[in-house]
C-alpha cells in the first residue's frame, strides 16, 4: 500500500508523516486490497483539514475533516475511512449461503 502526503500551507513534519502513515494502516488490516492512499494536509485560518484519497481494487474512497487540531483531523479522517472501507468490502462480500438439500435415495433401481 503507498501513502502520499502533502500539505498545503502547512509543513509535514517526520512526526505528523509517521503519525499518519501509523494511523492509515489500519485500514490495510481492514481491507487487503487498499492499492493507494493520497492525504492532503491543509491549514485554512484557524481550522486544520485533512483529506484523503483511497485507492481500492474498482473503487474510489474520499473523505474529508477539519478540526482546530491537526492530530484530531486525522483521527476523525481515520475514522470515516475505516467506516467506508469496511462498508464497501461487506457490500462486495458474498454473503449469501448455499443450502445443499439433502440427495434422496429412492430405491426405485
Amino acid at each position: 500500500m503507498q501513502i502520499n502526503i502533502t500539505g498545503h500551507h502547512v509543513e509535514v513534519t517526520p512526526a505528523l508523516r509517521a503519525y499518519t502513515t501509523e494511523k492509515l494502516q489500519k485500514l490495510g488490516r481492514h481491507f487487503d486490497q487498499v492499492k493507494s492512499i493520497n492525504v492532503i494536509l491543509n491549514v485554512e485560518k484557524l481550522q486544520q483539514q485533512a483529506e484523503a484519497t483511497v485507492n481500492a481494487a474498482g473503487r474510489t474512497i474520499f473523505a474529508t475533516e477539519t478540526a482546530a487540531d491537526m492530530y484530531a483531523s486525522i483521527d476523525g479522517l481515520v475514522d470515516k475511512l475505516d467506516r467506508q472501507v469496511r462498508r464497501y468490502k461487506d457490500r462486495i462480500t458474498d454473503h449469501h449461503h448455499v443450502k445443499h438439500e439433502p440427495i434422496e435415495s429412492g430405491g426405485g433401481f
